[in-house]
């Protein structure tokens, strides 16, 4: 898919938009930050924490061709070709209207929601079809999933895809129906229905209604793919449109019944927590076993939706399922980072990027499960889990359960809600617990040692990354 994104005339067009200027008509991308913009790419002014416009002349100093502006921007020295329009989200959106209505006929948009697991599943899913159609797939970049993400990935997406794969997110209620009708895909998967964003809903099941919203963009004859274990699944089978050619179902073959989709097996590597993992799944009436980078029975359950997906978009399943060994976890899901130390090493469990109670409590489960011995001790840092209102300390305290069922050695704790935890523990678990990540940072890196697994998770907002850099940084060229 090396031809030009887009000309500049049609983009003018695709925009519903005015030229102000001529750009060079090789449109190579589209952007919306200008620290990563690329020289031939349009630079989209979005107002959003803050107003893109005050970047315009800079996207140009760095190779922008053309730039998504309102009609009411002034033009500075420097700037370039503009396109006009009303509203530049309103803009992205119709250019991402226009690619998707370019798409070949046979061309097939997988589109995933859940609480948890998305951006991984996307990953696994561009692994499969990247193995089907090489170079001609497209998806989401990081987790490029909300009311601008979901427009910059459509708009960005090449005439020439045969698969695109796009991730849906939402926050509160209605956030998913206008991306998904951008989007119109042929199978629209909803992985988990579980307790995130509380604190915008008044329940879960007003969580599995938002989820739902992903089946009004399914196209005619398309497929929905449920999570067959969710105490969910039959109000969202009954959000599928009548117009859908079927309903399937994944899971895990001991957690319910009928799936179209069932793990039946799972090993996990034994003593080596790095191993790959080996799964064995019955789809239908063919069993495949294949291995996953990436350890957890929640992420071998998501392989079944995955694979399930390809099979509806008519791809060839076992190729796809052979892909699924290349497919890592992506940087703060999960990842696994052996850091050399002086007198052996530690495995750190990257699962800093985000977290709810669901995805916590199996994080919990799967560090406990990378134990071995080469690494008997087990350490955790755990930092906030946001927007879960009310619930938020009963459900912070309810992670005990979770923590003392892997017998975690050290438990390290920040934020105001994990307190509640952390009161909860034994006392002999506990390391540390602080306001902020910066002040269990020193008690933490100061308890670790060879043999240790440490675990990092929190929400994005609890700022948990720092933790696995400063983790990191204890790394001891050439010790092992």
């Amino acid at each position: 898919m090396s031809d030009p994104l887009w000309s500049f005339d049609t983009l003018v067009a695709a925009a519903g938009g005015r030229a102000d200027g001529a750009a060079a008509d090789a449109i190579t991308g589209l952007s919306i930050d200008t620290r990563s913009i690329a020289p031939g790419e349009v630079f989209v002014a979005l107002k959003d924490q803050r107003d893109g416009h005050e970047f315009v002349t800079q996207a140009f100093a760095r190779g922008a061709a053309a730039a998504l502006v309102l009609e009411s921007y002034a033009r500075r020295p420097g700037d370039g070709a503009l396109i006009r329009v009303a509203d530049t989200l309103d803009g992205l959106r119709f250019i991402a209207r226009a690619a998707r209505a370019r798409l070949a006929p046979d061309a097939r948009v997988i589109a995933v929601t859940g609480s948890a697991g998305k951006t991984t599943t996307k990953e696994m899913l561009r692994a499969c079809f990247e193995a089907l159609a090489p170079g001609r797939v497209h998806a989401s970049a990081k987790s490029f999933n909300n009311h601008w993400g979901v427009p910059l990935t459509l708009a960005t997406m090449p005439a020439a895809t045969r698969y695109a794969v796009l991730e849906i997110g939402m926050n509160h209620a209605g956030e998913i129906t206008p991306l998904t009708l951008l989007a119109r895909p042929h199978v629209a998967i909803v992985l988990n229905v579980l307790p995130a964003h509380l604190g915008h809903f008044a329940g879960v099941e007003e969580i599995a209604e938002a989820k739902a919203e992903i089946f009004a963009g399914l196209e005619p004859g398309g497929t929905a793919i449920l999570n067959g274990s969710s105490p969910h699944r039959d109000r969202l089978a009954r959000r599928v449109p009548p117009s859908a050619a079927r309903t399937l179902v994944f899971g895990l073959a001991d957690q319910a019944d009928a799936l179209d989709a069932a793990i039946t097996g799972y090993a996990d590597g034994d003593a080596d927590p790095l191993a790959p993992v080996s799964v064995t799944l019955q789809l239908g009436e063919r069993t495949l076993a294949y291995t996953l980078a990436v350890p957890g029975r929640h992420i071998a359950e998501n392989s079944a939706a995955a694979l399930l997906a390809v099979c509806e978009a008519g791809g060839d399943v076992a190729r796809a399922a052979a892909a699924l060994a290349g497919a890592g976890a992506a940087t703060g899901r999960g990842e696994r980072i052996r850091v050399p130390l002086a007198g052996g090493e530690l495995l750190l469990v990257d699962e800093s990027y985000n977290a709810n109670p669901a995805s916590m409590a199996a994080a919990i489960r799967t560090a406990g499960a990378a134990r071995s011995g080469a690494f008997p001790r087990l350490v955790l840092a755990l930092g906030d889990m946001l927007e879960l209102g009310e619930a938020s300390v009963a459900l912070h305290r309810g992670l005990q359960k979770d923590v003392d069922a892997v017998h975690a050695d050290l438990v390290f704790a920040s934020g105001p809600h994990m307190k509640a935890l952390w009161e909860a523990l034994d006392p002999a678990r506990r390391g540390a617990w602080g306001a902020t990540t910066k002040d269990i940072a020193q008690p933490l890196l100061a308890a670790l040692r060879p043999g240790d697994v440490v675990m990092v998770k929190g929400s994005n907002g609890s700022r948990m990354a720092p933790l696995v850099a400063a983790i990191r940084a204890l790394a001891v060229r050439g010790a092992a």
